[in-house]
């Protein structure tokens, strides 16, 4: 007969597996870093159901759902990556879904070289550093080098740019100094953190293409909680909550 000990170690074990039977992997795009946690803490609160969510470049993830990587949902930057991973065969819906749409900031430090910023700033000579995401990777450095294309700003800032992997990191290299100006997300502008350490203006909206984000249900055994999770996304209050961390509702 199996001692207590050995009882209770099972019992530890089927509890574990289960957990993690449980668990939703979501790949999210970097934008989402400042914003996610905290909805995905609701969302386990109200529902049970647990996360673990992987911050990368959709371009990245997008790579990695491609590979086999093991995750539930892509919460992409753009619909164009969402709609990759569609077309190789790994979503559970012919399009993806938008949830959200981002807006590019300019940011600066207080103790920056230009004040108040505006975007002529990236032309001054006081700027020799301006932070972007890799536009090969991240919707965030295309938007950005759309929008430095449009504003004819271009041909003075490309011997500025520091790239980053993500947009993420953008923030990173501004916010530590190694840039002194970035153009990252809203998400990013609006933590505290940044907040309280500079300021930033929005970039013209017409100048770069919208930064549609899309969404996608994998296929496996857990994508039935993953469009529960999708589905929590998409509801009102969550809407309201990441239009004020710096995500729009789709349109």
């Amino acid at each position: 007969m199996p001692s207590l000990k050995t009882l209770a170690a099972a019992l530890c074990l089927a509890v574990t597996t289960s957990a993690v039977a449980q668990t939703i992997e979501v790949a999210a795009a970097a934008d989402l870093a400042p914003v996610l946690p905290a909805i995905l803490a609701e969302f386990q609160a109200k529902t049970g159901i647990a996360t673990h969510v992987s911050f990368a470049s959709s371009a990245r993830l997008a790579s990695q759902i491609e590979n086999g990587g093991p995750f539930d949902l892509f919460l992409s930057a753009d619909m164009g990556f969402a709609q990759r991973v569609i077309d190789a065969g790994h979503g559970t819906t012919t399009k993806p879904v938008p949830y959200a749409q981002g807006t590019l900031v300019l940011w600066e430090r207080n103790d920056g070289p230009v004040h108040p910023i505006n975007v002529a700033s990236i032309q001054s000579a006081a700027v020799t550093s301006l932070a972007i995401a890799n536009p090969e990777h991240a919707p965030y450095g295309r938007a950005a080098m759309a929008s430095l294309t449009s504003l004819h700003l271009a041909d003075a800032a490309k011997p500025k740019l520091r790239v980053a992997e993500n947009i993420a990191q953008a923030a990173q290299f501004v916010e530590s100094g190694n840039a002194q100006l970035g153009l990252i997300s809203l998400t990013s502008a609006k933590t505290a953190k940044l907040s309280s350490e500079g300021s930033y203006i929005e970039m013209p909206p017409n100048s770069y293409p919208e930064i549609l984000q899309g969404a996608v249900v994998l296929k496996g055994n857990k994508s039935e909680q993953a469009q529960k999770l999708l589905d929590y996304l998409l509801s009102q209050p969550v809407e309201d909550e990441m239009a004020s961390r710096g995500l729009k509702a789709p349109h």
